[in-house]
């Protein structure tokens, strides 16, 4: 076959729509078989192209130029309402959403609408289930390509993601903005009722079980419910008799954490005031010897 001719069928190809080239492993198909090949890297965890200054592997040169923008600050790309620039067109358009609020991409099983037709593709995923993306290491399956993205690293050992005040490292930004509030003090999730403050989502959740008086964790041996699943993991010790906790002076072991330090009081001499014990009619006064002589 002729170059021309190639050309008209890449061509033909395009403005009919016709996809010829499928994907093996999530069967997404392709009009062109380079659009395949690229497709393809994310399954592969394939990436050849190198940032030089930070090291950085990207499976597209395209990502690796949008990726040097970091590194000469060049963002070409301004919004015309507020100003604000941005490295892609991309990023701009889902900018210019928060001006106009359109969300004109709508589930057609949970009416939910979406102001991009790719967010919408991922959340499709949710009702049917769909998980086009494998770890190439352990074979795990992942719905978005960022969750694999992010799962890679616990093969990799990679954390790129660290914080400026003590150094700690982190796989993903979200685990590096939960671990700031701590420096921060920052509280953002409050409760309606009492008003108490959380740093993070899932504890204020948990929370909430003492207002609605929720225990969701069952005991399978003896019934007993408990609010909190470290709750039934403690009580569960009481069935198996596992004492995970070990002194390491005495070899002594405990079921709970608390019995132990209070045993390690033992070893350090430690012994807290008891008030119950502590009796005046028990102390002899120093200036007080004489005995009572029966008059």
């Amino acid at each position: 076959m002729s170059c021309n001719s190639e050309f008209q069928n890449k061509q033909t190809r395009t403005l009919t729509g016709e996809k010829q080239f499928g994907c093996e492993v999530c069967n997404k198909r392709f009009s062109l078989s380079g659009n395949l090949q690229q497709h393809m890297m994310i399954h592969t965890g394939e990436k050849p192209y190198k940032c030089e200054i930070c090291d950085k592997m990207f499976s597209r040169s395209g990502s690796l130029n949008h990726h040097m923008m970091i590194h000469t600050g060049e963002k070409p790309f301004s919004c015309e309402i507020c100003t604000e620039s941005f490295y892609r067109t991309g990023d701009l358009t889902k900018h210019m959403i928060v001006h106009t609020g359109d969300k004109p991409f709508k589930c057609v099983v949970c009416d939910k609408r979406f102001s991009l037709g790719g967010i919408l593709n991922q959340h499709m995923r949710i009702h049917t289930g769909e998980k086009p993306f494998k770890c190439g290491v352990c074979h795990k399956m992942f719905s978005q390509c960022g969750s694999l993205n992010r799962h890679m690293r616990i093969h990799t050992g990679e954390k790129p993601f660290n914080c400026d005040i003590c150094a700690a490292s982190f796989r993903g930004t979200g685990d590096l903005t939960k671990h700031m509030r701590i420096h921060t003090g920052e509280k953002p999730f409050k409760c309606e009722i009492c008003d108490t403050k959380f740093s993070h989502r899932g504890n204020m959740n948990e929370h909430m079980k003492i207002h609605t008086g929720e225990k969701p964790f069952k005991c399978e041996v003896c019934d007993k419910r408990f609010t909190l699943g470290g709750q039934l993991m403690m009580h569960m010790r009481t069935h198996t008799g596992e004492q995970p906790f070990k002194c390491e002076v005495c070899d002594k072991t405990f079921s709970h954490r608390g019995n132990l330090n209070m045993h390690m009081r033992v070893h350090a001499r430690e012994k807290p005031f008891n008030r119950a014990k502590f009796n005046c009619k028990n102390i002899e006064l120093k200036g007080n010897t004489q005995k009572p002589t029966g008059k």
